[in-house]
């Protein structure tokens, strides 16, 4: 019934914790539970990738915190898990123990100085999608690279040689390429457009030992010289060599003045448990935050967990906040973003009046008026906690899998195309159907919009959960449904994560479902007005809605589960 954990895991867990009788097993344990968690007691990891997941674990084991794991396991993605995982991306991190205040790591990219509103506008004045995605000109100045260093230097423990070691020699001996990555390869169309691109990832199969000796070299330069080994130095000069080749903005001056940026996390709360998330520019805490005030003035227990009335009050707070979304979030330090306005608990109470129990509201009578740009799906998470309770979420991507197809000759990574996360013309849908306002339009040095959704929750003070998700637009309601069934269903972290989930983000007016999901509920919410994408032959056609990977402690034990939804990832304890 137990998943199989590391030996050394097993030895060191007293045999009371797997006893029915106990008390701190059933915390994790519900055994009338079809998915059970992994349990160690020294702190755990939850990964995309399961090599990068087992690099966290070993550092956990060598006596690093939580910070140094989740480094190490973010240089470790970007040689594993290159199409998501990054030094040439951006993102955000969310930091906090049992009592500590937590904080929100902003990585996320930058617009180039030189980056104009209108810069990916035709002769017409229509978007140029080429451009805006897949192009140099689609590249922002990459955070990832200043982001976990930022970390390990104010709250890590280790050197950047210890946290770095298993990246850099990955990338040099090389790893096994996996069924699932080289599917990812070549479905890779954006990859055949530039040589380097071909040269680095093209054509490997299932089987083949893929070594990266450019990207190693660039993981030396890191290592050796921190944040100059990257925002300078050589692997500046490549950057910007490739950038000139490519018609691409960045310059010497926009990676030399960089800035991560630590803000205040979004806070909520749900039936007594504190919810922590990233606040903008992600729009993932803000509107995390909104739906469940909305969802807490609801007795949803007498509705029934995944019940079509359950899922409809699901549905009408996502339909209000991804409205929202679209007008009022951008990047604060660019824009007025109303974030206490929007969660504000009397704001959700109207919310919460104009929803019909009975009947589906129609979006075009939801305002504001613009449908929202889609996202990408191809971001990567992933959680890890110690043997303090310090507990760590991050969510980075390239934004598209495979960024913009272009790589930097000589340094061995890929160039994101974060551009597009940006209101390239307000009011009109970006490369994955998500639509921003003004908040969101181009500036110099501006961070564009994201769903990020890295979040932590306590209670007493204490880290039950630590979660995120990749998915694009899909990132926030994925995360709501997974905060849900443990602040309000009382699930355990495994069940919590496996169970169906279902989408609406305003515009299209559409709800996207999991397998899983009775065709009697799916009926049932048709019935009250809801448009539910139909397959081909006429019945209810569902998909997979995000990657989530959590993380979580009872006091003594700890927990985690990787999402099976993606056949690369694992949970592991050291």
């Amino acid at each position: 019934m137990l998943k199989p954990l590391l030996a050394a895991a097993l030895i060191a867990l007293p045999a009371t914790a797997f006893a029915a009788d106990n008390p701190a097993a059933r915390a994790f344990y519900q055994y009338d539970a079809i998915h059970q968690p992994v349990v160690s007691d020294r702190g755990m990891v939850s990964a995309q990738e399961a090599i990068a997941a087992r690099v966290g674990a070993d550092i956990l084991r060598r006596g690093g915190n939580a910070v140094d794991a989740a480094v190490a396991v973010g240089f470790a993605l970007a040689v594993t898990h290159p199409q998501a995982g990054n030094i040439g991306g951006g993102g955000f991190m969310m930091i906090g123990g049992s009592g500590d205040d937590i904080v929100a790591v902003d990585f996320r990219e930058q617009a180039p100085a030189a980056a104009t509103r209108d810069m990916y506008l035709d002769a017409d004045g229509e978007v140029d999608s080429t451009r805006a995605q897949f192009s140099h000109l689609s590249a922002g100045v990459p955070g990832t690279v200043a982001g976990l260093l930022h970390a390990l230097e104010t709250r890590g423990t280790m050197t950047r040689r210890q946290v770095m070691g298993p990246a850099i020699r990955l990338a040099q001996s090389g790893f096994v390429v996996t069924p699932a990555f080289a599917d990812s390869i070549a479905s890779a169309d954006s990859l055949d457009a530039d040589p380097s691109s071909v040269e680095y990832f093209a054509g490997r199969t299932a089987g083949d030992r893929l070594v990266q000796h450019d990207l190693a070299k660039t993981l030396r330069r890191i290592a050796l010289k921190g944040r100059e080994g990257f925002y300078t130095g050589r692997t500046a000069e490549l950057i910007v060599a490739e950038m000139e080749a490519g018609g691409g903005l960045i310059t010497a001056d926009d990676l030399a003045s960089y800035t991560v940026v630590e803000r205040e996390p979004v806070i909520g709360s749900y039936n007594g448990y504190e919810i922590a998330a990233m606040p903008p520019p992600s729009s993932g805490g803000v509107h995390l935050v909104q739906m469940l005030n909305i969802l807490e003035g609801y007795d949803l227990a007498e509705d029934g967990h995944n019940s079509a009335a359950y899922f409809h009050k699901l549905i009408e707070s996502m339909r209000r906040a991804y409205a929202d979304r679209s007008r009022y979030l951008g990047d604060p330090d660019f824009a007025d973003v109303p974030v206490e306005a929007l969660t504000e608990r009397d704001y959700a109470d109207r919310l919460r009046a104009t929803i019909d129990p009975m009947q589906a509201s129609r979006s075009e009578d939801i305002l504001p008026g613009a449908e929202l740009p889609r996202e990408s799906l191809n971001t990567t998470h992933y959680s890890v906690i110690d043997s303090a309770g310090l507990a760590v979420s991050v969510t980075y991507t390239l934004n598209f899998s495979w960024g913009s197809g272009y790589s930097v000759d000589g340094a061995g990574f890929l160039l994101n195309n974060e551009m597009d996360d940006f209101s390239s013309k307000p009011g009109t849908p970006n490369g994955y159907g998500l639509i921003g306002g003004a908040a969101n339009a181009i500036e110099p040095r501006k961070r564009p919009l994201s769903s990020m959704t890295p979040t932590i929750v306590r209670k007493n003070g204490r880290v039950v959960l630590a979660t995120g998700s990749p998915g694009g637009s899909t990132i926030i309601t994925a995360v709501l449904q997974t905060v849900l069934n443990t602040v309000e269903w009382d699930m355990n972290i495994a069940e919590g994560l496996h169970a169906p989930r279902i989408h609406h983000q305003w515009l299209p007016d559409r709800v996207s479902v999991e397998p899983g999901v009775s065709p009697d509920t799916l009926r049932l919410l048709d019935r009250m007005g809801h448009s539910l994408v139909r397959n081909e032959r006429g019945g209810f056609a569902t998909t997979t809605l995000g990657r989530v990977n959590s993380v979580g402690w009872d006091g003594q034990y700890f927990v985690g589960e990787a999402d099976s939804r993606d056949p690369r990832s694992l949970a592991v304890g050291p």
